[in-house]
């Protein structure tokens, strides 16, 4: 992913060496797109961002005490103004820039641009060379950026086939707009569609994906019947959507498989079976997950990300890979020969790929914005600003300790099961490396990354202080934490919430990671146990309390989990802070060295973001420090599944 122009006119700023200090002023968040971001690392520069005084003190005096004097890049999320709140220390041997959107985009109304995510900017910086010669005001703006950035021309979508092929373009792949945009959107179009429920499926993925859940059977009782196809320019008299229009019809297949669909009995099934519909009717003997298998895998192979991808195009990828490891392990799946073998040559490709990825771009993921989060501990300040829009807002993080993204899968589907009004809107996010519960998880409850921890880090015991303290630092008092959650009932958890004050609690889950210590069936053995879990309907029970007491309900993991294959047991004795199956953890970069050196493909993981003193070594791809040949499933590492996590919101 190669810097484009408006990156580059930012990067010539940038000269190793210039100065060895660097101040910026960026209101507008421009530095904080990932391809910049690898561009500075790449050059050698080091960012530190202002947000919290006395925590940026400690991390530039942290940052000199390890000889990081030169190539310091201090990001002030403010005017150039905002740069003389700096101490004067830091003043004295500093350069300053600022960067601002209206030099980039001044043909454009600022605020519309302002709207928009850094990853959009490419397309608009280009689009305005090209076709844009004097300013254009608010509402050409608007039907600029939708046209260029978005490929939405409101005037030319005139029948449902057309709207539907919008609609499916930007939900399928998540593509996130402003409001501001989609409220232009459906102000253009409303008259021609007043039939349909604009106001929610514009917006928001999960009421589109249920808008055509209900659609879809209406569409097989007319496909059975023989209706005649849609054609171009023609639009179907409501309720029926044109999902055989060939714009919308390409989606279909990939929308079953990856479960943004559902299929339905129909009483002519043996009738569809025989046509492309197939993929929405639920038939027997084994062959619908089989084919559900074979689809995921194809779209797996498609999606999997180059090494210059973005994090979000990881994401994408990871909850399809999760998909299809789900199905593959359920009990009654029936795997060829053949897709076990594509299961195994794509998790291949996969591991190679990640490993170089994660090596050249995972490091500068913590400087990203937090909305939506990138890593962890991004997770309350996200939080907190939906508490901050709201002041009637409670939300509860819901820490599942130990959940790989496949084996969410698991528990969404009982959920569903369990209540199928429950809507549920899936993302991720990374875990910090290395991938283990003092780490990872005390980063999410202090909204920090481990280097401002370091007294704790090797225990969890400073969570409930780390959690509070944050919301406290904000302003909110009503923070509550429980942990060793997951089996009701749950007394404690009530008792925390009777105060009508709370409105951010915290809640660890630590069923998964049990079951995982103890697990020696492998990752089938995992799911199975996971899926027992979940029917016997304790968690449903947990955010059950929680929607009744007014809570928006997020759930994410502090890491995965992996089936690795046993490499030896380093000889240490007591040199090691932390022996876990995935990985060691040194005081001392020589002690860390000496045990790498007896296990040559281990990873000697960089400090960025850990404390000092604080120096892993990962175990080699995906086996683990537990004796030759013996098979395990553990964490630590920093192979796709432990790294990259579930972060979703449970809708009532």
């Amino acid at each position: 992913m190669s810097a484009t122009n408006w990156q580059a006119r930012i990067l010539r700023e940038f000269t190793p060496g210039a100065s060895p200090v660097t101040l910026v002023a960026d209101p507008d968040g421009l530095l904080q797109d990932e391809r910049i971001l690898a561009s500075l690392r790449g050059r050698g520069f080091l960012l530190l961002r202002l947000e919290d005084p006395i925590a940026f003190r400690y991390a530039y005096e942290a940052q000199w005490r390890r000889g990081r004097w030169e190539g310091l890049v201090v990001l002030v999320p403010g005017s150039s103004a905002a740069l003389d709140s700096l101490p004067y220390d830091v003043l004295a041997k500093a350069r300053r820039v600022a960067f601002g959107l209206g030099e980039l985009f001044p043909n454009l109304h600022q605020a519309i641009v302002a709207a928009l995510e850094p990853a959009d900017l490419e397309a608009l910086y280009e689009a305005q060379a090209l076709h844009t010669t004097t300013a254009l005001g608010e509402s050409a703006s608007k039907d600029f950026v939708l046209r260029h950035v978005f490929g939405i021309v409101p005037e030319l979508v005139r029948t449902s086939a057309e709207l539907l092929a919008v609609l499916l373009r930007r939900h399928y792949a998540g593509r996130r707009v402003p409001p501001v945009l989609d409220s232009r959107f459906i102000r253009a179009i409303a008259n021609r569609f007043d039939d349909w429920p604009l106001q929610r499926i514009v917006p928001e993925r999960e009421a589109f994906f249920g808008f055509l859940q209900e659609s879809w059977p209406m569409f097989l009782d007319q496909a059975a019947g023989g209706a005649p196809e849609i054609r171009d320019g023609v639009d179907p008299a409501p309720p029926r959507l044109p999902f055989d229009h060939e714009d919308v019809r390409v989606y279909v297949d990939n929308l079953f498989a990856e479960g943004f669909l559902r299929p339905v009995t129909h009483p002519r099934a043996s009738t569809l079976n025989r046509s492309w519909v197939r993929v929405g009717v639920r038939w027997s003997g084994g062959q619908e997950a089989a084919a559900r298998l074979a689809r995921l895998l194809a779209i797996a192979s498609e999606a999997l990300p180059a090494e210059d991808a973005g994090h979000e195009d990881w994401f994408r990828f990871a909850i399809v890979w999760a998909k299809a490891a789900a199905l593959a392990h359920e009990p009654d799946g029936k795997r060829s020969v053949q897709q076990q073998r594509h299961l195994g040559a794509l998790r291949t490709r996969m591991d190679a790929t990640f490993a170089r990825w994660v090596e050249a771009r995972y490091a500068g993921l913590a400087s990203l914005p937090p909305n939506p989060p990138a890593m962890l501990h991004h997770i309350p300040r996200f939080l907190a600003q939906q508490v901050a829009s709201d002041g009637t807002a409670k939300v509860a993080l819901i820490v599942v300790d130990g959940l790989a993204l496949d084996q969410w899968a698991v528990i969404r589907q009982a959920l569903a099961r369990q209540h199928p009004g429950w809507q549920f809107r899936e993302g991720a996010t990374f875990a910090w490396v290395p991938t283990i519960t003092s780490v990872s998880r005390q980063a999410v409850f202090a909204g920090a990354p481990p280097f401002y921890f370091p007294n704790s880090i090797n225990d969890t015991n400073k969570e409930a202080v780390l959690w509070r303290r944050f919301w406290e630092d904000r302003g909110v008092a009503g923070a509550v934490y429980a942990r060793a959650l997951g089996d009701a009932p749950f007394d404690d958890v009530v008792r925390l919430l009777e105060s009508p004050t709370v409105c951010a609690a915290g809640l660890v889950v630590d069923k998964v990671d049990r079951i995982m210590h103890g697990m020696t069936l492998g990752a089938a053995g995992m799911h199975n146990q996971v899926r027992q879990w979940a029917s016997e309907g304790h968690f449903a029970t947990l955010l059950g309390l929680l929607f009744k007491r007014g809570f928006r309900v997020y759930l994410t993991a502090d890491h995965g989990n992996i089936e690795a294959v046993g490499c030896g047991r380093p000889d240490e004795g007591a040199m090691a802070d932390v022996r876990g199956e995935r990985v060691r953890v040194y005081p001392d970069e020589s002690l860390r060295r000496g045990v790498a050196e007896r296990f040559p493909d281990a990873r000697q993981w960089p400090a960025e973001g850990l404390p000092e003193g604080y120096l892993p070594l990962l175990a080699p791809g995906r086996k683990a420090f537990v004796r030759q040949g013996e098979r395990t499933v553990a964490h630590g590492g920093a192979c796709l599944e432990e790294l990259i996590v579930p972060f979703v919101e449970v809708l009532p």
